[in-house]
């Protein structure tokens, strides 16, 4: 079955970086859009960044864009997403997301940036 699996959250200073992972499984990665979504506390789910299939085009939310990239590497069935210039209204949890057939999340990651 389809899962997504989250890494590389944590603690970061403001104006850090950090770099999310996202591994697939049980599915055609290589045929698939993926996307990373957050959740602050207390606020709804937003997109962060999404990236096609081939990894040929991007999009960002407009407080992520030229601060955050997504990338991805079809042979290893992974999504990252390199965040820069982070600020405290970056905490939250980032997932991982796709749609085959339905949406699939994954666990969630969490980044906190404060001094």
């Amino acid at each position: 079955q389809v899962q997504l699996v989250e890494s590389g959250g944590g603690l970061v200073q403001p104006g850090g970086s950090l770099r999310l992972s996202c591994a697939a499984s049980g599915f055609r990665f290589s045929s698939y859009a993926m996307s990373w979504y957050r959740q602050a506390p207390g606020k709804e789910r937003e997109l962060v960044a999404y990236i096609t299939n081939a990894g040929g085009s991007t999009s960002y939310g407009d407080s992520m864009k030229g601060r955050f990239t997504i990338s991805r590497d079809n042979a290893k069935n992974t999504v990252y997403l390199q965040m820069n210039s982070l600020k405290p209204e970056d905490t939250a949890v980032y997932y991982c997301n796709t749609w085959v057939w339905r949406d699939y999340w994954g666990q969630g990651t969490q980044v906190t940036v404060s001094s």
